[in-house]
């Protein structure tokens, strides 16, 4: 089946080179890649050259994609607007809601049978408005959109955080919510500021026991989960060749977990070779008439500090495999220092888990070079010393490694093959190993690291590798074990020493590529009905917010107060309820269940200060409601940092939120926010967050007088009468102030369309 139609890919092609000298005359100067794509996919002329984290800019993506977690809301949501057929190519991938238990032909059949309705509803809404479903098992949607639908140059939104996995094959790929998805599907432009860039230089080659994924562990280590905030990262340098196409996705795919808005590899061979490998030959050949398009200037690489706000650089040659965590993504050393820093933090040092997978790596590489792993051990008669499951990224990688072998090495040491999906990574993991609360230690190929992020439970210390790593830790049982120089005794007492993988990053025999759960839409779907049941505790049609009433926010409670790091994760949390993503009502119980309060210095819970009651988060906010009395939020840096769920903005809109008042966002929760008529304000001093106490009312004043680029006045009123007032900043634009006013940008999208 061709799922993209290449005379859509050639014409696109063939519009790069009037895009590129226009905005060469624009910028009056060389163009890096990222430019290049964003001018190509300029919704308007541009007659000024924007400027880099203040020009707010509007563009055409070429596609949309959704997994079914995500999809629920953004179809509700589609459909409310009153919406009909999509305007842009879209597709639906359910791959979030299947719980790791058992094994992958189990747990995929319990997880029909718990979600059907769920899936009937994503399934008949797909049918009738025009987009094409994925059926549960197909795979996982970073893979599947990398093996059916990237291509160089083009520009994608999807509602996940990891949506730039697509990057890796040369396509500026850009997580968002749910909201940006229908304006985009609804054929409307899609905003964003201007982004900062950088360029990290690759030099040398990947080599030994190192992998891709070391490339960005590492980078994670030097950026930190806020240093790529408001930023595209753009790779280049002579290095970037020597990484395949699925192990440049690795890379981009963990760029969300620098904050950044995306990431993006130049064509190369490499992206030739994979397009043609997956079926997309004539996009492969389109691809090479223009090279020029695809990658960045000469000037770039010789110069990149004249054209990158900062440029960091990666020698391969010197690189080591890295380990990063616990808890986040960007404690990261060699693995060299794990053993040192396993002793000095009292990391527990035995490993209940390795878990190799995910999106981030699930490719045929990623799975032959833990393979070759598995085969040394074998031959020399090892066996796993802990847990060890396996997640392929797709059906076609589970048939491709089925047929040449790497899943019977895998499990032949002692590996569980999971469902073609989510699972662990998004905290779809039913552990039977461990009680709640108990202190332990796993490993994971995955990207993501935040407590209660893999199993819910807040003590499990989840750190990162490459799954090659990971599977020789799993073999070792061992945080301590350094699978570059240290030995394993083998059953017979013998002294084990294991080689650096190898592997082929592409099937010598090709993908096993038959079609694999993938429905097209129908012609004409208007027909076709979509229902949703009112007694249903899995979806809720959703209600309009109320748009603004005119006047200022008046003595609004503190509802939270948060501290520290409060991620998308600790807003609304996954894992169990993931099942409640299509109903608002249900899901708002999970509301600030997982962030710390920093009154109290614990999580989920604050004081109700109608009643002096202390009651978990969502409780307090729904006795406001009750009570006709909105609250907001005063948050910490990098405030919604992490995954792009928008039930982290959706919910607290909801239970009555009116403002959100942080030291600094992350970009996807802030655009959440403000699409749901929240407002979105940053301290202008940090230091008056320290200001906020428990029982004070903040009050917004001068709305009515708002506007882009002016400041707010925030007048705190303590509990002793006194008050004094800050300033706050916002990022709105026009259009945006526009939402606020109608209540939410889905208000006006409505409002427009009954016009």
């Amino acid at each position: 089946m061709q799922y993209l139609d290449p005379q859509v890919v050639k014409k696109m092609y063939s519009a790069l080179p009037a895009s590129y000298e226009q905005a060469f005359t624009l910028f009056g100067r060389p163009l890096t890649l990222t430019e290049k794509i964003l001018a190509a996919h300029f919704a308007h002329c541009m007659k000024v050259a924007p400027t880099r984290g203040q020009t707010y800019a509007m563009f055409n993506p070429d596609r949309v994609a959704m997994q079914d977690a995500t999809a629920q809301m953004a179809l509700l949501q589609f459909m409310q607007a009153g919406l009909k057929q999509v305007a842009v190519p879209t597709t639906v991938h359910c791959d979030h809601l299947i719980q790791a238990r058992v094994g992958a032909d189990s747990d995929l059949a319990q997880a029909m049978n718990e979600n059907q309705e769920v899936y009937d509803f994503l399934r008949s809404a797909t049918n009738k408005h025009g987009i094409g479903f994925w059926a549960p098992g197909a795979g996982i949607i970073h893979q599947v959109i990398l093996e059916k639908y990237a291509y160089p140059g083009a520009m994608m939104i999807g509602t996940d955080s990891h949506t730039p996995n697509a990057g890796g094959l040369g396509m500026l790929a850009i997580g968002v919510g749910g909201a940006d998805a229908v304006d985009v599907m609804a054929g409307l432009p899609w905003g964003v500021t201007w982004p900062k860039l950088i360029g990290v230089k690759l030099t040398g080659k990947l080599h030994g026991w190192t992998s891709a994924k070391d490339v960005i562990l590492k980078l994670a280590g030097i950026l930190t989960v806020s240093g790529g905030t408001g930023c595209i990262i753009e790779y280049f340098g002579p290095g970037t060749k020597s990484i395949s196409c699925t192990g440049k996705a690795t890379i981009t795919n963990m760029g969300a977990e620098l904050g950044a808005t995306t990431s993006v590899f130049p064509y190369d061979d490499h992206m030739f070779k994979y397009l043609y490998a997956t079926g997309r030959e004539e996009i492969a050949q389109e691809a090479n008439k223009y090279v020029k398009y695809l990658t960045a200037d000469p000037e770039i690489e010789s110069s990149p500090d004249k054209f990158f706000d900062r440029v960091v650089e990666i020698d391969l040659d010197k690189l080591e495999p890295f380990i990063v965590g616990p808890h986040t993504p960007d404690l990261a050393r060699p693995v060299s220092q794990l053993a040192n820093d396993v002793k000095e933090q009292s990391y527990p040092e035995q490993l209940r888990y390795a878990l190799i997978g995910s999106c981030t790596n699930s490719s045929y590489e990623d799975m032959s070079r833990a393979a070759n792993i598995a085969k040394q051990a074998k031959a020399k008669g090892l066996k796993v010393k802990c847990g060890f499951l396996i997640t392929p990224g797709s059906e076609q990688i589970h048939k491709t490694i089925m047929r040449d072998g790497q899943l019977e090495a895998l499990e032949s040491i002692g590996g569980t093959v999971l469902a073609n999906a989510c699972g662990p990574c998004i905290g779809q993991w039913k552990r039977q190993d461990i009680t709640p609360g108990e202190t332990n230690s796993i490993i994971t190929s995955f990207n993501r690291n935040f407590q209660k992020r893999n199993d819910g439970n807040a003590q499990t210390l989840a750190f990162i590798g490459s799954p090659e790593i990971v599977t020789a830790y799993a073999l070792s049982g061992s945080l301590s074990f350094n699978p570059c120089k240290d030995k394993l005794k083998a059953e017979d007492g013998s002294l084990v020493t294991l080689e650096p993988p190898a592997a082929d990053d592409l099937p010598t025999k090709g993908f096993v590529s038959e079609d694999s759960g993938y429905i097209a839409p129908a012609h004409n779907g208007q027909q076709i009905s979509v229902v949703v049941k009112r007694d249903s505790d899995r979806l809720q049609l959703l209600e309009p917010f109320a748009s603004w009433n005119g006047e200022d926010f008046i003595d609004l409670p503190v509802l939270l107060k948060a501290l520290g790091k409060c991620t998308t994760d600790h807003i609304s949390p996954a894992g169990v309820w993931l099942k409640y993503r299509g109903h608002l009502d249900k899901i708002s119980d999970n509301m600030f269940s997982g962030a710390m309060n920093a009154f109290t210095k614990t999580p989920g819970a604050g004081v109700n200060v109608l009643t002096g009651d202390t009651a978990s988060f969502s409780q307090v906010a729904r006795y406001y409601k009750d009570h006709n009395t909105n609250w907001i939020v005063v948050g910490d840096e990098n405030y919604g940092e992490g995954s792009s769920r928008e039930h982290a903005a959706m919910s607290p809109r909801f239970l009555g939120c009116n403002a959100v008042l942080v030291k600094s966002f992350a970009r996807i929760h802030e655009t959440n926010l403000k699409k749901q008529g929240i407002l979105a304000l940053t301290f202008v001093d940090p230091k008056d967050y320290d200001k906020v106490q428990e029982y004070d009312r903040l009050s917004i004043v001068g709305l009515k007088d708002l506007a882009p680029a002016k400041l707010v006045d925030v007048i705190i009123k303590h509990k002793d009468g006194k008050s004094e007032t800050v300033k706050a900043k916002h990022t709105m634009t026009a259009e945006q102030i526009d939402w606020f006013k109608a209540g939410s940008a889905l208000n006006l999208i409505k409002q427009q369309q009954e016009k």
